[in-house]
């Protein structure tokens, strides 16, 4: 802990900031390879099971600074109790689409999540939205359907489940609005805590005896997705939110590359125009609400 304070402290830049994210962006988007593989051997639930407890056991020390008390020092309990819920339904939902669709595919599906975000704020927050980010919403959504690649048999269950689970993600996203107050480490060992205990509860019943050789790919799903949250802490820490955000969609990138190399997979044209129209409203949404603040801002303080 002492180590990660004093590297926050030194590399306090936009350019640090900025290869960090990337960093983190490539280590979820191998951690999603790892997983994509075992679930032709494995079972979610498993799967889910090592990704919680291997999680807990690194986050252990990373407790020690903040106490158990403050774990359950949650501002809104039943707030928290949705967002594990909902984080399970997007691993679930994710783990089961990759075991039939290609990573970039899945991959295109997950990036709508922002934009489900900004459709369901003046339902769920009360948010006021304009006719230009309902615009830019239904692009995303246009984009959605058009990776779909519009058909008889576009709803499929996998593409039903990348859209369940994106959707799931954006109202985690949504839930994290409503905690600001909840310290990120509390956030993240409720929902890997949630992991370890729906994977144990579940995992008996779809069991597959692990082989010695998958032990270490098995371990790896807990190790980096921990370091990938927090990589991504880190950046956002060093740097605006406007620097490192946008980079969240170079997981596409590294998604096809992946799904080329390890799977022989790659998107046809319609997800690349999917993705492109997803990518474009997504970031257009996250500037346009981050100009907004500003203005808000700047008005109550000459107010």
């Amino acid at each position: 802990m002492t180590a990660y304070r004093a590297l926050a402290t030194t590399a306090a830049s936009p350019g640090a900031a900025v290869l960090i994210m990337l960093t983190a962006m490539l280590v979820f988007t191998v951690n999603d390879t790892v997983g994509k593989w075992l679930t032709s051997s494995y079972s979610i639930s498993q799967l889910v099971l090592f990704r919680g407890v291997i999680g807990l056991v690194i986050l252990a020390p990373l407790l020690r600074g903040v106490g158990v008390r403050a774990l359950f020092a949650v501002e809104r309990p039943w707030t928290m109790v949705l967002r594990a819920i909902l984080t399970m339904v997007d691993t679930f939902a994710f783990y089961y689409a990759v075991s039939y669709l290609p990573l970039a595919d899945v991959m295109t599906y997950f990036l709508a999540a922002p934009i489900y975000v900004a459709a369901l704020a003046p339902l769920v927050l009360g948010e006021q939205v304009g006719w230009r980010r309902w615009s830019a919403i239904a692009v995303g959504f246009a984009g959605v359907l058009v990776a779909l690649e519009p058909s008889g048999q576009m709803f499929t269950l996998p593409a039903l489940a990348s859209i369940i689970g994106s959707m799931a993600y954006g109202f985690m996203l949504l839930s994290a609005r409503t905690l600001k107050a909840t310290p990120g480490i509390t956030l993240i060992f409720w929902q890997t805590a949630v992991s370890a205990i729906v994977g144990l509860a579940l995992a008996p019943v779809y069991w597959s005896t692990p082989q010695v050789g998958d032990l270490p790919a098995l371990c790896t799903l807990g190790v980096l997705g921990m370091l990938a949250h927090v990589l991504v802490n880190w950046a956002f820490k060093l740097a605006d939110a406007s620097v490192v955000a946008p980079l969240q969609y170079t997981q596409l990138f590294w998604a096809i590359v992946f799904g080329w190399l390890v799977f022989g997979d790659f998107p046809s044209p319609p997800k690349f125009i999917g993705a492109g129209l997803i990518i474009a409203a997504g970031l257009y949404i996250f500037f346009r609400e981050r100009s907004l603040n500003k203005l808000v801002r700047e008005a109550s303080v000459n107010g």
